[in-house]
């Protein structure tokens, strides 16, 4: 795959050498309370590995890349596509920043506008869709500042800390993003 490159990160391919970065937050509840349920047990060594073999050796359907720092190259997080549905031009998309410091600071931001580029541009989709917890704000606000509308609601989908929270399904469409 290409390199994306924005004004401070680039998306990178997955390498090997990212594995110790990703293992930092995989396990960490701050990163991941506001991941999917594959995220609620603990994550061994060997399930890092895997994952990261897998993107690497393209022996997966997921697409993907790591957000990184434009200067180092340095790990930052990961975004996918995955879901791809070549025949309705659609993808879901998957999005982590797993360095607590740079939370908040707009990495995530980036990386949508470059991989939004990347699907309607280049992969000419026609669709881009994502899910969001209720109380993942900082990420709600971020998806509707790059153009993702609500289209819905899986009320009470997900049980978080005693009491059951609503999933929001978003999407945007190609003609959406400017």
């Amino acid at each position: 795959m290409p390199h994306l490159i924005g004004e401070r990160i680039i998306l990178r391919e997955y390498r090997m050498e990212d594995v110790p970065a990703i293992r930092k937050w995989v396990n960490d509840e701050e990163i991941t309370d506001t991941l999917s349920d594959v995220f609620s047990f603990p994550q061994s060594y060997e399930n890092t590995e895997s994952f990261v073999r897998s993107m690497v050796e393209g022996k997966t359907d997921t697409k993907g890349f790591i957000i990184s720092e434009k200067e180092t190259l340095d790990y930052i997080g990961q975004i996918d596509l995955f879901k791809l549905d070549w025949r309705n031009r659609s993808a879901t998309i998957g999005i982590v920043i797993g360095r607590k410091e740079l939370l908040g600071k707009g990495y995530g931001r980036e990386a949508l506008r470059l991989i939004q580029q990347f699907a309607f541009k280049t992969l000419n989709l026609h669709r881009l869709e994502l899910q969001v917890i209720d109380y993942n704000e900082r990420g709600y606000r971020c998806y509707t500042s790059c153009g993702f509308k609500e289209e819905g609601r899986q009320r009470q989908r997900i049980f978080y800390k005693g009491q059951y929270r609503d999933m929001i399904m978003m999407s945007i469409l190609s003609h959406e993003f400017n």
